[in-house]
Formats: C-alpha cells, sequence, structure tokens
C-alpha cells in the first residue's frame, strides 16, 4: 500500500488535462444554466418556475467547480478568455477571486491541522478550548458551524464572509470583494424594477441561495463528518490529511454531475491538479484511494455532520453536545 510522497506522485499522471474536453464542460455547463434560468422567466406555471430554479442552483454549483479547478490552475491555465467567464461567474456567485484563492489555497496547505484549519475553513475547538470559552465565544463559534447559519450561506458566508468581511480586512487586496457586492446590487434593483419581483426571485435569487446553501454544507461536511481526524502541527501530515481528513461523499450520479465529481474531495486534497473530470478516473485506478472515510447526502448523514461540535483528542474524534454535557463545567 502505497503512503505519503509515493501515494500523491501515482496521481500524477491524472492532472493531465484535455484542453478541449474542459471547454466543452465549461460552455456546456454554461448553456445548461442559461436555459434552466430562462425556463424560471418563460414557463408561466409556478411549479415549473420552482423546478427550474432549483435545477439553476444545482447548475451553479457545478460551474462553481469548474470555477474552482481553474483558481487551482487544474483546467484551462493561462487562457484569457477563461479568465474573464471565470472572473465574472465568481463575482456572480459571491466568491470574488482575490479572497477565493488566497483563503482556499490557506485551506488546501493546512487542512486539519488543529489551531490554524478555521482560516479559509469552519472553525474548529478542542474540548478543552471549548470549555475555557466565555458564554459569548461559544455562542459565536455554535452559531458558525448551525445549521442555520450553512442554510443561509447565501448571506452570512458568501455576502458577509467573502464579500463584506474581505473588503473590510484589506481594501486594496479585495477591491473585487466591493464590485461584487455593488454589482449585486444594481443586479437586483434593475430585475426588480424593469422585469418585476417574480422574475427577481426565481431567476436569480432563488438559484444563487440554492447553490449558496449546497456549497457551504458541502464545504462543511466534506471536512466535519464522524470518521474525521484533527492533527496537532508536529503531527500533521499533508497526505493524511488528505486520506483522513476529507471525505469521499458517495452520490448517486445526478448528484456528481451536479456537483462536479467535488464529492471525491480527499482525491482532490491529494491532488489539486488533478482536473475535476478525472477524480473517478484516478480513484478507479488507484486502490489505496478506493480506502476513503465516507459520508453521503442521506438524510441520517447530514444529521450526524451537524451533530459534530468539537475535536475530542482523548477520544480521537469529533465530538457533539451529548458527550460535552458529560463534563461537569460545560454550560453553553
Amino acid at each position: 500500500m502505497r503512503t505519503g510522497r509515493e501515494l500523491i506522485l501515482a496521481t500524477k499522471p491524472f492532472t493531465k488535462e484535455d484542453r478541449s474536453r474542459s471547454w466543452l464542460y465549461l460552455v456546456s455547463t454554461l448553456l445548461l444554466l442559461a436555459t434552466a434560468i430562462a425556463g424560471t422567466i418563460l414557463i408561466p406555471y409556478l411549479l415549473a418556475k420552482i423546478v427550474f430554479s432549483v435545477l439553476a442552483g444545482l447548475l451553479m454549483v457545478r460551474m462553481f467547480i469548474i470555477y474552482h479547478d481553474f483558481q487551482h490552475h487544474a483546467i484551462l491555465h493561462r487562457s484569457v478568455l477563461a479568465d474573464v467567464i471565470m472572473t465574472l461567474y465568481g463575482m456572480y456567485v459571491l466568491v470574488p477571486s482575490s479572497i477565493w484563492k488566497r483563503s482556499h489555497d490557506y485551506h488546501h496547505n493546512h487542512n486539519s491541522k488543529l489551531f490554524s484549519a478555521s482560516i479559509g475553513s469552519y472553525p474548529i475547538a478542542t474540548k478543552q478550548k471549548f470549555l475555557s470559552m466565555t458564554p459569548g465565544e461559544r455562542r459565536m463559534y455554535l452559531f458558525i458551524r448551525h445549521p442555520l447559519t450553512i442554510l443561509m450561506g447565501y448571506f452570512t458566508m458568501f455576502i458577509f464572509g467573502m464579500c463584506i468581511s474581505s473588503f473590510v480586512s484589506a481594501p486594496k487586496k479585495h477591491y473585487d470583494s466591493l464590485i461584487t457586492l455593488i454589482a449585486h446590487g444594481v443586479i437586483t434593483y434593475f430585475a426588480i424594477t424593469l422585469f418585476g419581483w417574480e422574475v427577481w426571485l426565481f431567476a436569480i435569487f432563488l438559484p444563487i441561495f440554492i447553490a449558496c446553501a449546497m456549497g457551504a454544507y458541502l464545504f462543511y461536511a466534506q471536512h466535519n463528518f464522524p470518521a474525521t481526524t484533527f492533527s496537532d502541527k508536529e503531527d500533521w501530515k499533508y497526505e493524511m490529511a488528505a486520506m483522513e481528513s476529507s471525505s469521499y461523499m458517495v452520490m448517486n450520479p445526478f448528484m456528481e454531475f451536479m456537483t462536479g465529481n467535488i464529492g471525491y474531495h480527499h482525491i482532490h486534497h491529494l491532488n489539486c491538479r488533478i482536473p475535476f473530470y478525472r477524480l473517478k478516473e484516478a480513484m478507479e485506478a488507484i486502490p489505496e484511494l478506493q480506502e476513503a472515510r465516507t459520508t453521503s447526502l442521506h438524510p441520517k448523514e447530514i444529521a450526524a455532520c451537524f451533530r459534530l461540535k468539537v475535536w475530542d483528542p482523548e477520544r480521537n474524534k469529533m465530538i457533539g453536545f451529548r458527550e460535552l454535557r458529560e463534563e461537569p463545567i460545560f454550560a453553553v
């Protein structure tokens, strides 16, 4: 069984991009997204509008994975046209490239590393750290990880976290965050005044809301699942963080398509230069990658992920409120 550098090198052949295939998936996804949005506008029936809004939201997730791969230089690297398309799309879905690239690269280099993993990811506290927090600090920590906060990712993670917070912290570095916020305000204003609230709701707001909620949950569950592990800096290893702290999220073919194979997240963390359309191929070819720690989109699995609150080094696992309440000094 290959481990460490040997395992990472085994994935290298799958980093080779098929340029025509990358363009095909980019253009076809944009066309499908445009068709779904058109369906919300042109079809007069409420149920159909809702269905097309949901489809548009899911296709936005797929398109985001393509954007995400571009930012990793896995596909269409150094293409000026692709750069323009991706920059505009990043702004459209409230993920301007400057903050996404910086925070996401940090996440890849520090995934599952205690005391630094929360930059570009959800915060993780040890049991001892959580119990030593003030009541206000505990409430903020739990608020960030709360299911409703993730469901409302459009406002919490993307408008505030990605755009407002990044611009306020470094205006010169993240000026594109301000441009994104202004553009969304302008789009919302003209969509409502020129076409009415119904067009805005079904063609713009609902798809982006769904995409943000789905994206926020995927990002959460890919590293906050029952079998995950976290390490001190001294014990941290890149390949172990990929294989033991990043999930293989088992999905049906439809959801694999809509999420751009991001469920093969352990492989993506092992080598982020593998194009999304080759992740499954890599897993089938390399036996070691098939020994992944899994989760899924089944309601029971989702509930299990949401129950996790803090890392317990003594149990070597994430625990929830039931285990925390066993501590005599526990009080939220």
